[in-house]
């Protein structure tokens, strides 16, 4: 198990699972219009994804990498707070 974490494995089966919680939810949103808009969705799944790889990145031992989707995180943390602040 503990090779599991360490190895990364388990980020990139996240990972998986959020490219298809994106897309069920952006395909749902194209047929029903229901549910949530997707330039409202996009800056909060890239965050999380941002999150794992950079934690991703970290296991690989590539700090600089690392790094990298740290601040690609902040940035779209930022977007999604901004589209919500100005409602």
């Amino acid at each position: 198990m503990a090779e599991l974490f360490a190895s990364g494995r388990l980020v990139d089966f996240i990972l998986v699972v959020v490219v298809l919680e994106a897309s069920a939810l952006l395909l749902y949103w194209a047929r029903a219009r229901r549910g949530i808009a997707p330039l409202d969705l996009l800056p909060n799944l890239c965050a999380g994804a941002f999150l794992l790889l950079a934690l991703r990145a970290t296991l690989g031992g590539g700090w600089m990498l690392g790094s990298l989707c740290l601040s690609a995180a902040g940035l779209a943390h930022l977007t999604d707070v901004y589209r919500r602040w100005r409602r």
